[in-house]
C-alpha cells in the first residue's frame, strides 16, 4: 500500500488541522470533575515525557561544534530573545484598542518562546542555505529557551499579570528543566534507541502536544474565558501578527546584511529569527498559565501557521536566486512535510 502524503498545493499545516481538531473536541466535549483531574495529570506526565526527550535527541557534541561560528549563533539568539520581546513590549500600546488583555499577554508570551528547529532546517535547505549552522541555531535557541523564556515570563508577564507566579517557576524547574537534563544525563545509555525509533517517538510527541491542547481548552471552556475573544478581537490579533511577522522577516534578513553575513548565514539568520517554535511554547504555556492557558497560547498557534506559510514561499524565491549555491543536505519532500511536532519535523 502506498503511503498517504498530505498534498503539497494544500497551504496549511495538518498537524494544525489536529490542533484545531482537538481544540473543537474541547468545545464540544471539555473535561469536567474527575475527568479533568485525569487529564491535568495525563498532560503534565506528557509535558515531562516531551521534555525528556529533547534532553535525550540533542546532541552535546554537535552542540559544541557549532560554537564556531558564535557569530551567527549570538545573532539568532538576540533576534528570537532580545528583539522579539521589545516589539511584544511595544504592542502594548495596541491594548486595548486592537487586543484584550488576555490576548496581549498571550502575544508577549509568543515572543518569549524560542525558535523551531526542523522547520527551520527545512526552509534553510529549500533555500540552499547554511544547513549545518540551522540546525545549530534551532538547538541552541531550544536549549537557551528553556531557561530563558522563564526568566522572561517572569520579568515580563509578571507585570501584565498574566498570571506568572513563583510557583509557575517551581513548576517550570520540576516539569520542563529536571526531566532535560535528566535525558542529556542518559543520553549516552538511550541516544541510539531514540534515534531508532524517532518517527514512533515523533507521533507520541505529536500526541502528547494534543492531550496538551486538550486539557488547556477544557479548563478555558469550564472557566467561560472564550467570552472574552469576540471576532473582532481576532481580526485584530492576525492583523498585528502579520505586522510582527513582516517586521521580523525584514529586521533579521537586513541585520544579518549588514553584519556582513554570507547569503547562506543569511538565510539562516531570517528563517530561525524570525521562527517560534509550538512544540516548546504549549507545553510551557500550560505550566505557566493553568486555566488561561487556552487564551495564551491562541496567538502562538495562529503565528506559527502563518509563518509556515509565509516562510515557504520566502524558501522557494530564494532557492532561484542566481547566486544560489546547492544546498548541503537537501531535502526534496521538505516543501510537503513541514509540520509541527518535536524532534522530527517541526520546532
Amino acid at each position: 500500500m502506498k503511503r498517504l502524503k498530505w498534498p503539497s498545493w494544500l497551504p496549511i499545516d495538518p498537524y494544525i488541522l489536529l490542533l484545531l481538531g482537538t481544540v473543537g473536541l474541547a468545545a464540544l466535549l471539555p473535561a469536567r470533575g474527575t475527568g479533568a483531574d485525569v487529564a491535568s495529570g495525563a498532560s503534565t506526565a506528557a509535558i515531562a515525557f516531551l521534555f525528556f526527550l529533547y534532553g535525550a535527541r540533542l546532541s552535546t557534541r554537535e552542540a559544541m561544534d557549532g560554537l564556531r561560528h558564535w557569530r551567527l549563533h549570538v545573532t539568532v539568539l538576540a533576534s528570537t530573545f532580545v528583539v522579539f520581546p521589545l516589539l511584544g513590549l511595544a504592542a502594548r500600546g495596541l491594548e486595548p484598542v486592537f487586543l484584550n488583555h488576555s490576548l496581549y499577554t498571550g502575544l508577549l508570551f509568543l515572543t518569549l518562546v524560542p525558535s523551531t528547529v526542523q522547520s527551520s532546517i527545512a526552509f534553510t535547505s529549500m533555500a540552499r542555505g547554511n544547513v549545518p549552522a540551522a540546525i545549530c541555531a534551532g538547538s541552541f535557541s531550544s536549549l537557551a529557551g528553556i531557561v530563558i523564556t522563564p526568566l522572561l515570563a517572569a520579568t515580563l508577564l509578571g507585570s501584565t499579570g498574566g498570571g506568572f507566579s513563583a510557583d509557575s517557576l517551581i513548576k517550570i524547574v520540576l516539569q520542563l528543566l529536571v526531566p532535560f537534563v535528566a535525558g542529556q544525563l542518559l543520553r549516552r545509555w538511550i541516544g541510539g534507541f531514540v534515534t531508532r525509533h524517532k518517527k514512533v517517538l515523533g507521533l507520541v510527541d505529536r500526541g502528547s502536544i494534543l492531550l496538551v491542547v486538550y486539557t488547556a481548552f477544557s479548563e478555558g471552556m469550564v472557566q467561560g474565558i472564550w467570552h472574552q475573544v469576540s471576532p473582532a478581537r481576532l481580526a485584530g490579533l492576525l492583523g498585528v501578527e502579520v505586522v510582527l511577522l513582516a517586521v521580523m522577516l525584514a529586521i533579521t534578513w537586513y541585520g544579518a546584511k549588514a553584519l556582513r553575513f554570507s547569503r547562506e548565514d543569511r538565510i539562516v539568520v531570517q528563517f530561525a529569527g524570525s521562527k517560534k517554535s509550538l512544540a516548546a511554547g504549549l507545553p510551557m504555556a500550560s505550566v505557566l498559565f493553568g486555566a488561561h492557558a487556552a487564551l495564551a497560547v491562541l496567538p502562538l498557534m495562529l503565528f506559527h501557521q502563518m509563518q509556515l506559510i509565509v516562510c515557504a514561499v520566502i524558501a522557494k524565491r530564494r532557492s532561484r536566486d542566481p547566486e544560489a549555491a546547492p544546498a548541503l543536505t537537501p531535502d526534496p519532500a521538505a516543501e510537503t512535510r513541514i509540520a509541527v511536532g518535536t524532534g522530527t519535523r517541526s520546532g
